[in-house]
């Protein structure tokens, strides 16, 4: 693991925000809702695999959407922040914030994970 100070110096700010400080990016700005290429996304941090490019879809809310995650990979957790009650998505390797997953999603699972595109990258 590293320190925060190390997560700082290896990430770009608007990535250290969202991964270590549990922030969001702007609805409609990610630089991954509209690739439609088929790979794996991994985590920004750590290079885990998280979701496949299959499992992507275009939810219409602003940020990367898949229905199916690595579930390996990833850790959830209950999320009281800003009055709201949401399932918070976390890398399980560095425990880095993703995002969140709603029930609202279509078949198979009815789950919608709602991603940060700066809390990942793509590979091919």
């Amino acid at each position: 693991m590293k320190t925060e100070d190390e997560w700082q110096h290896c990430l770009t700010p608007e990535q250290y925000d969202i991964l270590r400080k549990k922030g969001t990016e702007a609805p409609f700005t990610g630089k991954l809702l509209h690739n439609k290429e088929k790979g794996k996304y991994i985590c920004a941090a750590c290079g885990m695999e998280l979701f496949s490019s299959e499992a992507k879809f275009d939810s219409g809310t602003g940020w990367p959407s898949f229905f199916d995650a690595n579930k390996e990979n990833i850790a959830t957790k209950r999320d009281l922040n800003h009055g709201m009650i949401r399932t918070e998505v976390l890398c399980k390797h560095c425990s880095s914030h993703l995002g969140h997953v709603f029930e609202d999603g279509p078949n198979p699972t009815g789950l919608r994970y709602c991603i940060n595109s700066a809390s990942l990258d793509f590979r091919k």
